[in-house]
């Protein structure tokens, strides 16, 4: 099939954000410096070909830390863990490296302050997301799970409750906004953080697919299916206007879907990386659809600091 001459556009800023680039690098500088098997608890980060390419290198992915032989490396993902789950690798003397997102510790951390301060707290997320299931394993008090408008109007709290709300990070900025508007009319008296909890790079990669779906007919958000802020893009680009597809790689796309599409726009989620961008990129132009924009990907300016134990230089090989 060929597609002449459609053009093709690249949303900026896509795919890994710095804490996805932290995750992965600490995963992959602990299987340098400490050597192969090194113990992941659940994915580090939510995209299949990351994933891969880090078992091929040594890297043993497991749910529960019951499964990390005694004396091991083990690495808690990127989403964060309950402390249940922190407590259970100390007491079994398990060589813990956190790559948690340092944007996903501060909500723990507020999750645990409102606690300690006697409030319930109202988290807005999506169930069974390591992320929340993580964060509510922060909880100090009691928390309640909001996923939408109909989720707040059904709370039964009293008036004279201490109320304070935390979010998932990776959440939709528009769908949260309403939600938030909603727990303020029924609780006017609710606390929040003072900064928002959604992450620089879910709401710059929001704003930039927003803006490619109004000149698209077609979007491809290269990410995995369980990937929150990637699902987010799908579902943004659709609900302004355009045909959209989330997609694991370029092999997952069907030509049929751009028949008749006067302009393609492709973005990407925080943890998928950008050599798959490209190969999409590749596909398109091999179907003979022609590319806009450069391949120039923004750089946001934010980068996290590594585990101090891994932050010596690597020996060139």
């Amino acid at each position: 099939m060929s597609l002449p001459e459609i053009p093709v556009t690249l949303a900026n800023p896509r795919g890994f954000c710095a804490g996805v680039d932290r995750a992965i690098e600490i995963v992959e500088r602990a299987l340098i410096m400490r050597g192969a098997p090194i113990f992941v608890r659940h994915e580090v980060v939510h995209n299949r070909f990351v994933v891969e390419d880090l078992m091929r290198k040594g890297a043993v992915f497991v749910e529960e830390i019951d499964e990390v032989p005694d004396g091991a490396t083990v690495i808690f993902s990127a989403h964060g863990v309950a402390r249940e789950v922190q407590e259970a690798a100390q007491e079994r003397g398990l060589k813990v490296l956190d790559a948690t997102c340092p944007l996903v510790t501060k909500v723990h951390s507020e999750m645990i302050r409102y606690g300690r301060e006697g409030k319930t707290v109202v988290l807005i997320g999506h169930a069974g997301h390591p992320e929340v299931e993580g964060t509510m394993g922060q909880a100090t008090g009691p928390v309640l799970l909001v996923e939408d408008e109909e989720d707040v109007a059904e709370l039964e709290i009293g008036p004279d409750t201490a109320l304070a709300y935390v979010t998932q990070t990776t959440l939709s900025v528009d769908d949260t906004a309403r939600i938030l508007e909603a727990l303020r009319e029924r609780f006017p008296q609710i606390e929040g953080p003072r900064k928002d909890d959604i992450c620089y790079a879910t709401q710059n990669r929001q704003d930039a697919i927003r803006e490619l779906a109004k000149a698209c007919d077609v979007v491809l958000v290269v990410g995995s299916a369980n990937s929150s802020n990637s699902n987010r893009l799908r579902e943004l680009a659709e609900q302004t206007g355009a045909r959209a597809y989330l997609i694991d790689g370029a092999e997952f796309i069907r030509p049929h879907w751009l028949e008749g599409a006067n302009r393609v726009g492709i973005s990407a989620g925080a943890s998928a990386p950008e050599v798959l961008v490209e190969e999409v990129l590749d596909y398109l132009q091999g179907l003979g659809c022609k590319l806009e924009a450069g391949l120039f990907r923004e750089d946001e300016g934010i980068s996290f600091s590594l585990p101090l134990e891994l932050r010596r230089p690597l020996e060139k090989s």
